[in-house]
């Protein structure tokens, strides 16, 4: 949620970000609503100073007595007319998207996304590259068609070697960010609706939740969710930011509308496994440490010696939330093409207000929280990994950072 006063200060500035953005958002609407809001609400506390007063008459002044009760009458009016006009801003400004930066490309579709840098060598193979789902049945790592029957299509099983491989992936992607000065957590699988409106997912990506029935919980799509979630409704102290968070979790989405060969094995599904960076910072310090999390994917993926680019994402395939974001887009080798490993957010305030997530210097000055979510890795880098290192027999090679955790360094194939 962005802050009303900016829509007050600069109503043009605004118009012009939402039109970027394609939103038709009635901002003339909005303010008209705010200015009757404000009007009402300057009734409502003259009124209730001039009761306070008068009150202190009751004892002696019959006549007060009498306006007081009549002042009651008429405060609780205003009161409701002004808590309905408060709803309605609220309504209305829950639906509108974050501001964007300046460095944020125009494009509708991440077509359109601006490529910043190409690191590493795409590998070249002197026969046909086969994709993850090949080489994973070939290997007996990877079950797709058993998760389908256990669950529906979109579910999987990583078996044998295939599981050692990412769970040494997942254990050494979080070491990394400790040593980068993470704090790690493990936090819940599912969250309140409230968390999820409050992080941005609601209402923007209801379609993308899994809800709980009977409950007001849904399964999360991301830790990120649950690590903002954390500090909702909290005062943190200005001297302990940034507070920097990392989680391993499931996470859970529909994927409503995935299809063709983009889809093929697990690239696209409906349950995966996520190492996040979270950042809480000063709003000046937001521009920092979203490039400090770009620099952590980078080493990450370096360290894996993975070819990569990235991408600094345009205002059509921007969420909702975003202020500017980055990709990285490791390549694969099945596939021929880059595709998305990570992204990193930077949501300004956007989520903090939502949550009410502020801090306090100790001078006394307040504001809101800046936020950075994070990919480290997921499952796309395991899959990545596979393709890239693939031999003609379908062995992978595993990754030298990766082998001590692994206690191998080569996938075979299972001898028959």
């Amino acid at each position: 949620m962005i802050d009303i006063k900016i829509i007050r200060e600069n109503p043009e500035m605004v118009k012009a970000n939402f039109a970027r953005r394609g939103d038709q958002v009635d901002i003339d609407g909005l303010l008209a609503v705010d200015a009757e809001h404000r009007e009402v609400l300057h009734k409502v506390e003259a009124l209730r100073a001039e009761r306070n007063r008068l009150s202190k008459e009751c004892k002696t002044n019959p006549e007060a007595r009498e306006q007081v009760k009549a002042m009651k009458v008429e405060l609780g009016e205003l009161e409701a007319k002004c808590k309905e006009l408060d709803d309605d801003i609220f309504t209305r400004m829950s639906w509108y998207p974050n501001l964007l930066s300046d460095e944020v490309p125009d494009g509708n579709h991440d077509d359109d996304n601006i490529e910043l840098r190409k690191v590493g060598t795409i590998p070249t193979f002197d026969f046909k590259p086969r994709d993850h789902q090949e080489l994973g049945e070939m290997l007996d790592i990877l079950d797709t068609a058993r998760g389908a029957k256990v669950a529906q299509s979109g579910f999987y099983y990583w078996k044998g070697k295939g599981a050692q491989l990412v769970n040494a992936l997942f254990f050494w992607a979080q070491n990394h960010l400790i040593n980068e000065g993470f704090t790690s957590f493990i936090t819940p699988s599912a969250a309140k609706s409230h968390t999820l409106f409050g992080t941005g997912y609601l209402p923007f990506f209801e379609d993308q939740t899994y809800g709980l029935e009977g409950e007001d919980l849904s399964l999360i799509g991301t830790s990120e969710q649950t690590l903002i979630g954390y500090h909702g409704d909290e005062m943190l102290k200005g001297e302990t930011l940034p507070l920097m968070y990392t989680a391993f979790s499931p996470c859970f989405r529909t994927e409503a509308g995935s299809y063709g060969k983009a889809a093929r094995g697990i690239f696209r599904v409906h349950e995966f496994h996520k190492v996040e960076q979270v950042i809480f910072c000063k709003p000046e310090d937001s521009p920092k440490y979203h490039e400090l999390c770009l620099k952590n994917e980078e080493e990450i993926l370096q360290k894996l010696e993975l070819p990569y680019r990235v991408v600094n994402i345009c205002v059509g395939d921007m969420g909702a939330p975003g202020y500017k974001k980055y990709d990285t887009e490791a390549w694969f080798a099945g596939f021929e093409s880059y595709r998305e490993v990570t992204s990193n957010t930077n949501l300004t305030d956007f989520q903090a207000r939502r949550l009410n997530i502020r801090y306090k210097d100790k001078d006394g000055s307040k504001g809101f929280c800046h936020t950075i979510s994070a990919t480290a890795v997921t499952d796309r880098v395991a899959i990545a990994i596979i393709e890239n290192n693939q031999q003609e027999d379908g062995s992978i090679i595993i990754p030298e950072v990766l082998r001590p955790l692994c206690g191998f360094d080569k996938i075979e194939a299972p001898t028959k």
